[in-house]
């Protein structure tokens, strides 16, 4: 299709002059005096079947012939996202022209549905312009489907913020009752205070690097909030792991791993406590250095990269345990075990003490992040929310659902949002997001179709932004336009991870 008020798109290709025999004729004549007239010849000899090929391909795609098209496509699959002059491939004139079959047959033999023309105009835009209900929802449907070129096979591993941590969680110590008991009064255990889901922090010195955060989280020892702890109800007291060992110099390593009775295993164990607003305002007059870090978006964005991994890790159970005080089957009382990681019923007989119930465990929300690709590779799609400050625009999002695959919540999403068609999805890292325990599964997500239709009740608008755009807000830092989120977000390295495919960055 052309825009409107332009001339009509084509119905069927314009045909070649019928020029083999001519040109075999040729080359059979010419004799081997001349061996670089001869392999001439042959290469506009081999350029002219390949275009008649493609010529004859485009006919049977636009006219419907189905059963041709499927004798020429298995004598010569290469010839199936073929394009003419104009950017047009037989998947195009199939959808042009209405033609079911011809657009089953070729999306089976496995045609890239996401290429454009030089309309910018994918197979799905023309059949929707054109009015082809049951193609445009037979190509809007399609799952997968052959990997666009300017898709990376490779993807390789990174670590986003709040990915990282000073910690390793043991998990086989949060069973360990008298370990824990042992290691709460131990001198060099490290507690971190909360109030409200807010760490305790304090203001470091300046200090060389002005690269370096000044904020940082108040390491406190059991003499310092032994007085807070079990003071209400309210109080939660969280095993969060012990620090990493880089350097094997410890007696469980010297004596093969066994420990004799009262013997140190030289680990140092970390616990969060959360208490209550009257205790935290007793500590921070005790502590003027020391202040709870408020509101939690942007300030944890502030923290050193692997204190921010433990904040989330945390943040996210005690917001668990805030919002799920009573058994979530029953009602009852609850008390807490396994370092903080569960939560046991105390109403006898409560169906939750039969077997494994997800209902006694600390949940995490899944959410889709995408940036999602036109179909030409050069623009991506950003959208912004009211509550955006001005000019922030950012990648689309949303929760997955029961039953739900992260491809097709990737899809739903950006349909319901934006009205904008996906095919190919590819997870590329994912951030654990402590607002409060979420985890967002980072995705390029490849558009096969181009008009936006904005949902104002799911985000307030979305725009196509060129490769260019992006990548001077990003490096330029050039946020007269438009800005995006910061650096330790998630979004802003989907974007990133997009503009770096491109080698010549």
């Amino acid at each position: 299709p052309a825009a409107r008020g332009t001339s009509p798109a084509p119905l069927a290709p314009r045909s070649l002059p019928p020029q083999r025999k001519s040109v075999q004729r040729a080359v059979f004549s010419v004799g081997c005096a001349d061996p670089a007239l001869h392999v001439n010849m042959m290469t506009d000899f081999e350029k002219n079947l390949h275009q008649d090929m493609i010529t004859q391909l485009h006919n049977c795609a636009a006219v419907g012939n189905a059963a041709r098209l499927k004798a020429l496509l298995s004598r010569s699959p290469s010839l199936i996202n073929a394009a003419a002059d104009n950017g047009w491939t037989a998947l195009m004139y199939g959808a042009r022209n209405g033609h079911l079959e011809v657009v089953q047959i070729l999306l089976e033999e496995g045609c890239d549905r996401s290429l454009i023309n030089k309309s910018r105009q994918t197979a799905l835009d023309i059949a929707k312009f054109w009015g082809y209900k049951h193609i445009a929802n037979l190509l809007a449907n399609v799952k997968g489907g052959q990997s666009p070129n300017f898709l990376s096979n490779e993807v390789k591993e990174y670590e986003n913020y709040f990915g990282l941590t000073l910690l390793d969680r043991r998990t086989e110590k949060r069973t360990d009752s008298k370990w824990l008991t042992k290691k709460q009064s131990h001198p060099t255990t490290v507690y971190i205070l909360f109030s409200n889901l807010s760490p305790l922090v304090t203001s470091g010195r300046e200090i060389e690097s002005s690269q370096q955060p000044k904020v940082k989280l108040c390491r406190l020892h059991h003499k310092d909030v032994e007085q807070y702890m079990n003071e209400t109800e309210e109080d939660i007291l969280i095993f969060l792991g012990v620090e990493l060992q880089f350097h094997m110099n410890l007696p469980i390593a010297c004596n093969g791993g066994v420990l004799q009775e009262g013997e140190e295993d030289g680990l140092v164990a970390w616990f969060a406590l959360s208490v209550d607003s009257a205790s935290a305002e007793k500590f921070k007059q005790k502590h003027e250095d020391c202040y709870f870090l408020h509101p939690p978006m942007p300030a944890l964005l502030q923290l050193p990269e692997k204190e921010a991994g433990v904040v989330a890790q945390a943040r996210s159970v005690l917001a668990w345990h805030s919002r799920y005080r009573f058994c979530p089957t029953c009602g009852s009382a609850t008390k807490i075990e396994e370092g903080g990681y569960k939560k046991i019923c105390l109403k006898e007989g409560c169906p939750s003490l039969q077997g494994v119930h997800n209902t006694s465990y600390p949940r995490v929300d899944p959410v889709v992040i995408m940036q999602v690709i036109h179909p030409d590779g050069n623009h991506c799609l950003l959208g912004r929310q009211k509550r955006f400050p001005p000019g922030m625009f950012t990648c689309l999002a949303g929760f997955v659902e029961p039953g739900e695959t992260i491809e097709d919540a990737v899809r739903r999403e950006v349909e319901e949002e934006a009205g904008v068609k996906v095919g190919r999805v590819q997870y590329v890292s994912c951030q654990p997001w402590p607002m409060p325990s979420s985890l967002m599964i980072g995705c390029l997500a490849v558009a096969v179709s181009t008009e936006i239709k904005v949902d104002k009740n799911e985000i307030e608008d979305a725009r196509w932004f060129t490769r260019e755009q992006v990548v001077e807000v990003l490096t330029k830092r050039n946020q007269r336009s438009f800005f995006v989120p910061p650096g330790r977000a998630i979004a802003h390295q989907l974007m990133k991870h997009w503009i770096g495919m491109n080698p010549n960055l």
